[in-house]
């Protein structure tokens, strides 16, 4: 990247004002210096507050600044690489469209380890899971209108709450390695990398709001731009206790819920506690006395050698391979599927959409009958969550609309029934660490140097 690439990022932003050029000659040329008080960034060590209030990021970005976009930021495939959406490119589009306030070079660093991918695409699961749940809570909660509650209800909903349980512990284990400063955050930890020095409260405090906010919006993005106010309740509600989530004392939602949806999206797992004794929803999960099976809390940092297929089908969801995802099957959002179906904004092309909706009007009768099978109660109870043979079958663009259905390019979780769990206690626990899936080094210096940039013009802007 040249100095010409830098002098055409900044002439779009409009960076050439309140300042005046002057002749540089440790690298021999002009620069620009700012009239404008500095800026103070989280590179030194001061109590910076955490964002509250609205934070507005922008997706209405016009054609000019959607080919700047791709251009210098969007990633460049490699030799023989296939063309599909990767967590990489949502970050990438949610760091370009973020507002200046939210960003940090400490929060695009944190954005780039191994442990925060896979945190974020289990959090992209879980929501997806979560969102279609609701649907189903929604049209069966309809349903009791005109039809009594069986025994076989009972027995459904809670494999609806299992499953939710499970995948808020894949979103858990993640979390806690970060906040206890494991594996490749350590350099991260309030208390350095040793733990031994004074905690750094406030700046832990905005490290960690920032994060959230912007995995808001990587999920949101990653699910095609759906339900963002219902996904930004959950995942404000998931890592803040009731005392401490702002977002839902401003828009409230648990109270609209029936008993019914409540035990089923809420789960079984919380407590309430003391002020100071209170732990999140999500830590609640990971202490909850429930059967756990041990080996999802080393799902994709721990190697198996042989998983069942419920676990093996989440190991796919969160630490597998994103070009596999579309072809076994194995829903995760619109990763996986082909960058060409999206446009720079990761919008479905007119021309996908419309292939879908012929699609769907031609479809086979026999998949007109199983979503209608779907929504038909067996013995007076209500609908009954779709099963899987799971041999990984390759998807399909999903045109079911009812019950659990989505009008979205990706298709439905199913996940595998849960399996007995054995009784014995192993001899010995693996050990053996996964391949670490790196993300782009690439990448993350391309955006330091634009955050650095915006946030100080008048730097030395050949340092690569």
């Amino acid at each position: 990247m040249g100095h010409d690439d830098d002098d055409d990022e900044e002439s779009f932003g409009g960076l050439y004002e309140d300042g005046h050029w002057v002749w540089d000659d440790s690298v021999g040329a002009l620069i620009f210096v700012s009239d404008r008080p500095a800026i103070v960034t989280d590179a030194i060590p001061l109590p910076i507050k955490a964002p509250t209030g609205t934070i507005e990021f922008r997706d209405d970005i016009d054609l000019i600044e959607q080919l700047r976009f791709r251009k210098r930021y969007m990633r460049k495939l490699k030799p023989g690489e296939p063309d599909v959406i990767t967590v990489q490119d949502v970050k990438d589009l949610a760091i370009y469209t973020a507002p200046l306030t939210l960003m940090s070079p400490m929060l695009i660093d944190m954005l780039h380890l191994s442990t925060t991918e896979r945190f974020i695409r289990a959090l992209i699961f879980y929501c997806q899971y979560y969102l279609q749940t609701t649907d189903i809570m929604g049209f069966r909660m309809l349903e009791l209108e005109t039809k009594v509650r069986t025994p076989q209800s009972e027995e459904v909903e809670r494999v609806f709450r299992e499953n939710l349980s499970d995948l808020r512990t894949l979103v858990a284990k993640e979390y806690c390695t970060m906040i206890i400063g494991g594996a490749d955050t350590k350099k991260f930890h309030h208390m350095g990398a040793q733990k031994k020095r004074k905690s750094l409260s406030d700046k832990d405090a905005r490290l960690f709001e920032t994060l959230l906010r912007m995995c808001i919006q990587i999920v949101w993005l990653a699910l095609g731009r759906r339900s963002f106010n219902q996904l930004e309740l959950e995942v404000n509600r998931l890592f803040k206790s009731d005392i401490f989530n702002s977002v839902e004392h401003m828009k409230p939602s648990n109270s609209k819920m029936t008993k019914e949806e409540r035990d089923v999206l809420l789960g079984c797992c919380l407590r309430h506690d003391q002020k100071l004794n209170t732990r999140s929803p999500l830590m609640n999960e990971v202490f909850c006395a429930r059967p756990i099976d041990y080996r999802m809390m080393g799902l994709g940092v721990i190697k198996y050698e042989m998983l069942h297929r419920r676990l093996l089908y989440m190991w796919l969801a969160i630490a597998g391979p994103e070009e596999e995802l579309v072809k076994i099957g194995v829903p995760c959002g619109i990763l996986g599927y082909p960058r060409p179906y999206f446009d720079t904004m990761l919008c479905v092309l007119p021309t996908v959409a419309s292939d879908k909706s012929k699609s769907k009007a031609g479809g086979s009768k026999q998949s007109v009958q199983s979503d209608k099978s779907r929504s038909r109660s067996s013995s007076g109870s209500q609908t009954a969550p779709p099963q899987s043979s799971l041999a990984f079958g390759k998807s399909r663009l999903s045109t079911s609309e009812g019950s659990g259905g989505n009008r979205y390019l990706y298709t439905d979780i199913v996940l595998p029934e849960v399996e007995t769990l054995s009784q014995q206690i192993p001899t010995s626990f693996p050990d053996e660490p996964e391949v670490e899936r790196r993300c782009s080094e690439k990448q993350r210096r391309q955006w330091q140097n634009r955050l650095q940039r915006l946030i100080n013009p008048s730097a030395i802007r050949h340092n690569k």
